[in-house]
């Protein structure tokens, strides 16, 4: 009998002490949810415990301490915070938007190599006539441009010194690139990590000096909140991740792959901590 107490209270003494898991956040849809699963798999691959959530705001989640780490895009939350913010270029905007993150929210180590943000697709022969695929040459066609976009994207209304006019919304991919092909509108609004695109269409490529925002993945936690070694995990994906490998593996889920098996395929091709 005092055996098997003793050993009870062991098991509960365990219980009591195992760590809870780290809850990574994120909000619906493929991007976000595999941002996160990126993340959750990091902490894993360090010996963490953690999960993700979902949540329509996952920064409020973030600020009242139910998310511990929230991965998002440096523009994105930027904007959130400082919207009339008009820096570009990749270091500018994480400069800037650590400057305004609430207290008690950080930044880790952006992801230099992946970003995902908004991007022009036109067809390869207005690409052509254009004489490049730069998103420079825009401000030479700027008058006349018909732009679309998928219902509820974030989309610039300024390119350079081009500002472009309001963007006709489309419920579907299929039916905004469609839309393209027919000749109804001149340029796309799409995302450099989007798999979607279609092979007859050319994506414009931002240069330097940037004229659309940076949208660099980047982990958001909770200040004081990660050890040393959970925020080395954290900051790891940031040497590691490029914007191929988020083409890649959107197209995986796509195509009906669980994002946390796809994100875990991964990381075990690039292993961290080595």
């Amino acid at each position: 009998m005092a055996l098997t107490a003793a050993l009870a209270t062991a098991a509960c003494g365990h219980h009591a002490h195992r760590p809870a898991d780290l809850v990574v956040g994120s909000r619906a849809g493929i991007e976000s949810t595999l941002l996160a699963d990126v993340y959750t798999g990091a902490l894993r691959s360090y010996g963490f415990p953690a999960h993700t959530e979902q949540a329509p705001d996952p920064l409020s989640k973030l600020d009242s301490g139910a998310f511990v780490v929230v991965p998002s895009l440096t523009g994105r939350v930027l904007r959130t915070f400082q919207p009339e913010a008009a820096v570009r270029a990749d270091a500018q905007v994480y400069k800037a938007m650590i400057g305004a993150l609430p207290e008690g929210i950080a930044a880790g180590d952006y992801t230099t190599a992946a970003e995902d943000k908004p991007a022009l697709a036109v067809p390869a022969a207005t690409g052509k006539d254009w004489g490049g695929s730069d998103l420079g040459v825009l401000a030479r066609h700027c008058d006349g441009l018909a732009i679309g976009s998928v219902a509820g994207a974030p989309t610039p209304s300024v390119v350079g010194t081009c500002r472009l006019p309001a963007s006709r919304e489309f419920e579907t991919e299929a039916a905004l690139f469609a839309a393209v092909k027919s000749g109804e509108l001149t340029a796309a609004w799409t995302t450099t990590t989007d798999p979607s695109v279609p092979t007859d269409l050319v994506v414009l490529t931002d240069g330097k000096p940037a004229l659309v925002q940076a949208e660099n993945v980047v982990p958001l936690y909770r200040r004081n909140e990660l050890s040393a070694r959970q925020l080395l995990a954290v900051n790891e994906v940031a040497g590691v991740l490029d914007t191929a490998a988020l083409v890649d593996m959107r197209r995986q889920v796509v195509a009906g792959a669980d994002p946390q098996v796809v994100a875990d395929g991964w990381l075990n091709e690039h292993p961290l901590g080595r």
